[in-house]
């Protein structure tokens, strides 16, 4: 199997994971940016977000027009914040404070409609 599939897949998973979350508990928006404060769990965060992005631009790192792309930017995305998390944590957790709850709203409905694009490409649900 594609590489490409594969990571579709799981991407696209985990993003309707985490929407179905916050859709049914968006307190847990307000609790994460919070334990961002916490030097424990930043660092956790950091790891977890650089290893993740890591992967996937090892794995994958195709910058064509198209889907492809979209798994290469969230690569790509998931490994700056985590650097960015883990090198300048202070300056990092301060300006994801200062962002307001209802964009987060907005960037996680455009995650859930590309963890859906994602999960068809992955899945041929549709053929178009």
């Amino acid at each position: 199997m594609d590489i490409s599939i594969i990571l579709a897949r799981f991407w696209g998973w985990y993003l309707i994971i985490f929407f179905i979350i916050l859709t049914f508990n968006p307190i847990r928006i307000k609790q994460i940016f919070a334990d961002l404060r916490d030097q424990k769990f930043l660092i956790i965060t950091a790891f977890l977000a650089i290893i993740l992005g890591l992967v996937s631009v090892l794995l994958h790192n195709v910058w064509e027009p198209g889907w492809k792309f979209i798994i290469t930017a969230i690569g790509w995305t998931s490994l700056f914040l985590g650097l960015a998390l883990f090198i300048f944590p202070d300056p990092s957790s301060r300006r994801l404070e200062s962002i307001n709850i209802k964009f987060v709203q907005v960037i996680y409905v455009l995650l859930f409609l590309a963890g859906l694009y994602l999960l068809n490409i992955g899945y041929s649900i549709l053929i178009y």
